[in-house]
């Protein structure tokens, strides 16, 4: 009697396996991401300019920072502008950058990094706390990135 119901059994899986009109399906598609960017390490002398500003908001400020043994020494606001309603920010290092970061993603918030696909130095970094509040959010967009020595 066994016999005869795993003989059944395997009709059926195989009468069902034969009555499809349908093709094997492709395999999914393939996305190759482009080449990341080089690992960077941060100079210990270097300069750049940075710009607090998230995607399609006003900018908050321009700053010429220079560093010196990776410790911010020189940030001239360079915008024209005063701050006004709040105080001005000490704008870190791209190292402290980075830091900040990604202790805003270890805390459970919301961090973005882009990387210069040439030498790998931060060229835009986000973090976020809150939950979904774009108000919250720091943007800080990095060019004229100058190493020295």
């Amino acid at each position: 009697m066994r016999y005869a119901r795993a003989l059944c059994g395997f009709a059926l899986v195989a009468a069902l396996a034969g009555c499809t009109d349908e093709e094997p399906a492709a395999a999914p598609p393939t996305f190759v991401a482009p080449a990341s960017a080089p690992a960077w390490t941060e100079p210990a002398d270097y300069a750049f300019v940075v710009e607090r500003q998230c995607e399609g908001g006003p900018a908050l400020g321009r700053y010429r920072v220079t560093v010196a043994a990776r410790e911010v020494t020189a940030v001239e606001r360079i915008d024209g502008k005063t701050a006004s309603g709040e105080e001005e920010i000490e704008v870190p290092s791209l190292g402290g950058l980075l830091k900040l970061a990604q202790t805003a993603a270890d805390d459970g918030g919301a961090m973005t990094v882009k990387a210069d696909p040439a030498d790998g130095h931060p060229v835009a970094v986000s973090f976020d706390l809150s939950e979904g509040s774009e108000e919250a959010a720091s943007c800080f967009v990095i060019t004229e990135y100058a190493p020295r020595g």
